[in-house]
């Protein structure tokens, strides 16, 4: 998994690339780790995930061709690529948090499967998105100018859980 082992300055260094909806926690695990680099891309690539792998390559690309970095890593989940994150990855070499979602690697894979399983009409809110929500969800998908949609949303979850 993520390559965290040491707190030792000399280590090889480590650059994560992580999905900035992660950036606040990426950063508090790294932080007693000085050999360790964060560096994200912006969450609103949720809203379209094809956009994904491509800024992912090139965030590897761009860590590769600076020399800095003897492994890097990458804080995202599937997150709606479809398959397509995973084989970038393959192709550069480099390893991801598991999941298909954020949400599975916050909750690990066991307690995820099983909340899903016991309400699949279950909102997943991550701190990220409690903190951003009325820009991310009440703007972002028109609900303060429609707010007809909110029901269609919403309204077949019957369950929030907080992660």
């Amino acid at each position: 998994m993520l390559p965290l082992e040491t707190a030792d300055a000399a280590a090889p260094r480590v650059l994560v690339i992580g999905c900035g909806a992660l950036a606040r926690e990426l950063v508090e695990l790294t932080r007693p780790l000085p050999h360790v680099d964060v560096t994200c891309l912006p969450p609103s690539l949720h809203d379209r995930p094809g956009g994904i792998p491509g800024a992912v390559r090139a965030k590897i690309r761009a860590g590769r061709a600076s020399g800095r970095y003897a492994r890097l890593f990458v804080a995202y989940a599937d997150c709606g690529t479809g398959g397509l994150l995973d084989r970038v990855l393959e192709e550069e070499g480099v390893q991801r948090l598991p999941g298909a979602h954020c949400y599975e690697s916050f909750a690990g894979r066991a307690d995820f499967a099983r909340l899903a399983d016991e309400e699949p009409a279950t909102f997943w809110l991550t701190d990220f998105l409690a903190r951003n929500f009325e820009r991310l969800v009440i703007r972002g998908l028109g609900i303060d100018r429609h707010p007809e949609l909110e029901g269609m949303y919403f309204g077949n979850y019957r369950r929030l859980v907080y992660l």
